[in-house]
């Protein structure tokens, strides 16, 4: 009979120190517990960094948020699949394009992927061509794609998509901001993304002509094999910066608008182009008749064919 009362005398402390050891777990659970939350919620109170963006220029952490709706309202493609005339023209000019940058002819040309689309006097439609052919390409399964803002005299690539200024290509070339990715911001286009031109400058030319943009285009287009980067580019006549950028690209589109641009003009801005480049034509504006008769305005693309 002690031996029964012993027995269970033992299981009686075996439960008590059971019971003890689960009330201590329990106490450093929750004690962990109140630790965490405690430190959550001093996180939460404490206010948010200013931003040192300098005034009237939004932070570079910042993405830029195209208004598509708007975009599209405007006369620029349709980035939901709507098909319309203009998706279809620009097809056309980026396929032509992307076969040059990684197709047989592009181990002929210097930096393939690099295109500048320019036009020979100003409101020619560069600005609108630039834009909607890298919103185009972004539509690609398997290609990125880089807008650069290059017209560092009259910048016009973020009035055009509705954005707001920001530090750009030139706070870059000056050592005002260390390193490009510091002005290459992503945009609500996953594949889109885009290099503000910045603030103006005296010196853009010896700028856009140093050896830190040499590096940085060769950068561009080098690092990633998929990437197309698209520079809107100063009007070729009468401009110097344009043909410095000409140095560093393996294909121009020249923007003419039909019933405005002279042939002569044309000649002479395909003159201040590198021979050795691949140079397309986008007609701005070109009058088209449907079936019905009506006219409408779209865009057609052709090649220099070489001699």
């Amino acid at each position: 009979m002690s031996s029964t009362i012993e027995k269970a005398l033992q299981r009686q402390r075996e439960a008590q120190q059971k019971k003890k050891a689960q009330e201590q777990e329990q106490s450093t659970i929750e004690a962990s517990q109140q630790k965490m939350a405690s430190a959550m919620s001093e996180r939460a109170s404490v206010p948010p960094a200013q931003s040192t963006a300098a005034p009237g220029l939004a932070s570079s952490l910042e993405s830029f948020n195209l208004d598509l709706d708007r975009l599209e309202k405007n006369g620029h493609i349709s980035m939901f699949g709507t098909r319309k005339k203009i998706n279809e023209e620009y097809r056309e000019i980026k396929r032509k394009l992307l076969n040059n940058a990684f197709g047989p002819l592009s181990s002929t040309l210097q930096n393939s992927n690099i295109i500048m689309v320019t036009s020979g006097r100003p409101s020619e439609g560069k600005t609108f061509t630039a834009c909607n052919l890298a919103m185009s390409i972004a539509a690609e399964q398997d290609k990125t794609v880089l807008l650069v803002d290059a017209d560092v005299l009259k910048p016009n690539v973020l009035n055009t998509l509705g954005l707001e200024k920001r530090r750009g290509l030139i706070e870059y070339l000056t050592g005002e901001v260390e390193d490009i990715s510091d002005v290459l911001y992503p945009t609500n286009i996953d594949k889109l993304k885009i290099i503000p031109a910045g603030k103006s400058h005296h010196l853009t030319t010896e700028l856009l002509a140093s050896r830190k943009m040499a590096e940085t285009v060769n950068e561009f287009a080098n690092r990633y094999s998929d990437r197309i980067v698209v520079f809107d580019t100063p009007p070729l006549i009468g401009i110097t910066e344009t043909a410095v950028l000409a140095n560093f690209a393996g294909q121009a589109v020249v923007v003419v608008e039909e019933g405005k641009s002279k042939l002569s003009d044309i000649r002479h801005a395909v003159d201040r182009l590198n021979p050795d480049m691949a140079i397309g034509f986008v007609v701005n504006k070109s009058v088209y008749k449907d079936s019905d008769g009506t006219g409408y305005y779209g865009y057609y693309y052709s090649e220099r064919q070489n001699s």
